[in-house]
């Protein structure tokens, strides 16, 4: 990763490169106890990055085409479906053999911001924080093949924080209103997670905080319950029932009814066909997501309104409870859960990072495979290791403050008559 090369008023941004050097000198990036944090932080990352590189090379076909075209992705060394299209309509991008999406480096981008503010986090460090990283900083964007700032390769949905927090300088609590609803805020909220392992609601309560500044409505919720789920996943004897358990527990309205609904399905269809599933969860889920199988925006949808711009409480982002269902129809084996989520069409890419995040934690650094890690750091010029354990360093002195201030609290209000 490039340094930064913005400064703020009162010290340097360090990258997650330069905070990996600063707090942990000689940290092997080769072996760490596969189910410790460190581990577990690992497969998380590795997780949302390995679900991200597989869904991205299908992302926005359906399950049919994906079948036709491709029988089905199981690795990550296979083309992109649009490799043959005119750079156009390939808007200059390239995927496929192990590339990532912005999903996985807004959430390198989250990390980074951890590691210079050494504290949890708000609204304020998106306007701050998170700007800075996406729009100031340049990096290496591996689908457009070159470094530039990665503002320029983001979704329109994220593009608006650049419009809200730096051309209006909004309220940052307020800079999600008005933004397309979807689950681009989920999409990188797993660090949020790690850093309150344990600690599920603490987990949803700062992710809301946080991605208040980004999403709004059952875009927002999304976010929340995916924090929760990962927080929850980093419980040593944790099993893929006492997540869902978690994520039904913090979550409201259409959301937890769209959790509960596909949960439902899942358990009743394990060991079903696969094809027998998707079929059920598109047709559970069609009761709270507009998308359907047809979410290409083509000059035909100009103007014309959808659920997604009429938010309600019963409408739901569809790929975290798909996530949810396929790790329970695969009884939560890692790679399974994966293949079969991405495979499954529509928003791939988003979905395999969901289940990467909080199937990771969960299983531990057990779970990373030398030839997927090796694709992934040299398709992407990264080094995911060194970034997970920068980050898992400062998680755990966060952590470390907050057990510290929970003993004050606890001494405090032993005083109270």
């Amino acid at each position: 990763m490039s340094p930064i090369a913005v400064t703020s008023p009162n010290e340097p941004l360090r990258n997650l490169k330069q905070c990996a050097a600063a707090a942990t000198p000689g940290l092997s990036t080769e072996t760490c106890d596969a189910l410790s944090f460190q581990g577990r932080v690992r497969a998380m990352i590795f997780g949302g990055a390995f679900g991200d590189a597989l869904g991205a090379v299908i992302e926005k076909m359906t399950h049919q085409e994906i079948k036709d075209m491709y029988g089905k992705v199981t690795h990550l060394d296979v083309p992109w479906w649009r490799e043959t299209q005119d750079a156009v309509r390939r808007k200059g991008r390239v995927r496929g053999r192990g590339i990532i999406t912005d999903d996985t480096l807004m959430t390198i981008c989250l990390m980074s911001v951890y590691c210079t503010e050494e504290r949890h986090l708000d609204a304020w460090d998106v306007a701050r924080g998170i700007i800075r990283e996406v729009v100031w900083t340049p990096r290496y964007i591996p689908e457009m093949q070159r470094e530039t700032m990665l503002q320029e390769r983001l979704w329109y949905a994220e593009k608006w924080l650049f419009m809200r927090h730096q051309m209006t300088n909004c309220d940052p609590r307020q800079g999600g209103i008005g933004n397309q609803v979807n689950c681009g805020a989920a999409m990188y909220i797993a660090p949020i997670g790690a850093v309150n392992a344990g600690n599920p609601r603490a987990a949803y309560s700062e992710a809301i905080h946080f991605a208040s500044a980004h999403q709004e409505s059952y875009g927002l919720e999304a976010a929340g319950v995916l924090a929760a789920a990962v927080a929850a996943a980093f419980v040593p004897g944790t099993t893929v029932d006492d997540i869902v358990e978690v994520a039904i527990a913090v979550a409201h309205d259409g959301t937890k009814a769209a959790i509960v609904a596909i949960v439902e399905a899942a358990r009743a269809m394990i060991g079903a066909p696969y094809d027998d599933v998707v079929v059920k969860f598109h047709e559970v889920i069609a009761k709270y997501s507009y998308t359907g199988d047809d979410i290409d925006y083509t000059i035909d949808k100009a103007g014309v309104p959808s659920q997604a711009y009429r938010p309600s409480r019963f409408n739901s982002i569809e790929e975290l409870p798909l996530a949810f269902g396929f790790a329970i129809t695969n009884k939560g084996e890692f790679y399974g859960s994966i293949i079969d989520g991405v495979n499954s069409g529509r928003d791939t890419d988003s979905i395999g990072v969901m289940i990467g995040c909080f199937l990771g934690p969960l299983h531990g650094a057990s779970v990373i495979e030398k030839q997927h890690l090796d694709m992934l750091n040299s398709a992407n010029h990264f080094d995911l290791l060194s970034n997970a354990d920068a980050f898992g360093k400062v998680a755990r002195k966060i952590q470390a403050e907050d057990e510290e201030e929970i003993h004050k609290v606890l001494q405090a209000r032993k005083q109270l008559a």
